[in-house]
């Protein structure tokens, strides 16, 4: 069964206007359920993430100031939302959903995450919407409890997965993929184990021709033993921060290569949804909704 975290503190109350769309966290599992792609059997509602294994993964000075709402301004500026209890509360039951989905993947091939791809979370700070790592946080808690061997991280979101490449800069068993915008935020970008920078506009083909030619290669030369993929929308023509030039098509087929690589190597999978910012609610939630229907069909 595809089990999917999903948990209604998912869809954190922003102030109006806010640019981030926090309802497509509870639109996403509406329309799965309404077009019969899963059923309530198929979710779980993951509780918040024990602090010790915020810790194997972030700085405890950074997680002290989180935790007791004491960021400065700058800093809290820096992640995009307003700080509060409700928010860090959040943001540690999708760690732990991610975390749970990851031994659910072991069990049954994949298994997803309505939130997560906080690729923008370093050890020791918050960006871009990302207040904590729940990739490499669910990634340290397989290697450390020698559930995995190799960890790929397959990161298509439009923006550089800049916080995930520093946290496994020095961790071998962890080899970063990052196919980004190149002019795209963040400015300053990280160094994954391998970034492929994109020009604005690019279109399906030169897209998918630049994923099918890295991918399998990828398998073949670090074969991982587990897959983390950030299946961020936001590279879809519509994106108001993306700036290339694919279509909801182009974005399902993309997820196709990735969701059928896995399986056809029988490598466990966990997607995180990560970004999406198109003008029509509409349009992210058939992108993302694309990943949950192609997961159904290629592994069940």
């Amino acid at each position: 069964m595809l089990k999917i975290a999903w948990t209604e503190i998912y869809a954190h109350p922003l102030p109006k206007n806010h640019r981030f769309p926090m309802e497509k966290y509870n639109l996403l599992p509406e329309q799965l359920l309404y077009e019969g792609t899963v059923s309530h059997e198929n979710f779980f509602a993951p509780a918040a993430l024990p602090e010790g294994l915020v810790l194997r993964t972030h700085d405890a000075n950074y997680w002290k100031k989180l935790k007791g709402l004491s960021l400065d301004r700058k800093e809290e500026r820096k992640t995009g939302f307003p700080l509060s209890q409700q928010l860090v509360e959040r943001e540690v039951t999708i760690m732990n959903g991610t975390l749970m989905a990851a031994k659910y993947a072991l069990e049954f091939g994949i298994a997803m995450n309505i939130a997560g791809g906080t690729h923008h979370a370093f050890t020791d700070r918050g960006e871009g919407f990302c207040l904590l790592n729940d990739i490499a946080i669910a990634a340290n808690y397989l290697l450390d409890e020698r559930l995995a061997k190799k960890v790929l991280v397959v990161d298509l979101d439009v923006h550089q997965g800049n916080g995930t490449a520093q946290i496994f800069e020095q961790e071998p068993r962890v080899f970063t993929f990052s196919m980004h915008g190149a002019a795209n935020y963040p400015m300053h970008k990280e160094k994954s184990d391998l970034d492929i920078g994109l020009p604005d506009g690019i279109e399906d083909d030169a897209y998918l021709k630049a994923l099918r030619e890295n991918l399998p290669r990828l398998m073949d030369e670090v074969t991982p033993d587990f897959v983390f993929f950030q299946s961020g929308v936001d590279v879809l023509a519509t994106d108001k921060l993306g700036r290339l030039g694919m279509t909801i098509a182009g974005c399902k087929e993309r997820d196709r290569i990735v969701l059928q690589t896995c399986f056809s190597n029988n490598i466990p999978v966990v997607a995180s949804m990560g970004g999406g910012y198109s003008q029509k609610i509409a349009h992210i939630v058939e992108a993302h909704a694309n990943t949950y229907r192609l997961a159904q069909e290629i592994f069940f």
